[in-house]
């Protein structure tokens, strides 16, 4: 199974939260600020996988609407 996009994202996310409370405990830094600036890392990783993402092109928009099928709206 390979990984997907996503999987790398959240793996960046939890890679960047223990790396800031790894060094908040075993530097000199403050653990406040070792984590806030981790987690301000971990922040531009959910906004690139929200608006950036994977998509390539409207073909790929395209390939998820035909995977899902046709929607039905009533009144």
């Amino acid at each position: 199974m390979a990984l997907q996009y996503y999987d790398l994202v959240l793996g960046g996310i939890i890679a960047s939260v223990a790396t800031g409370a790894l060094v908040g405990a075993l530097t000199s830094v403050s653990s406040l600020v070792a984590i806030v600036a981790a987690c301000g890392v971990a922040a531009g990783l959910i906004g690139h996988a929200i608006f950036v993402g994977p998509v390539e092109g409207v073909e790929d928009l395209s390939k998820e609407v035909e995977r899902v099928g046709p929607v039905e709206l009533s009144d």
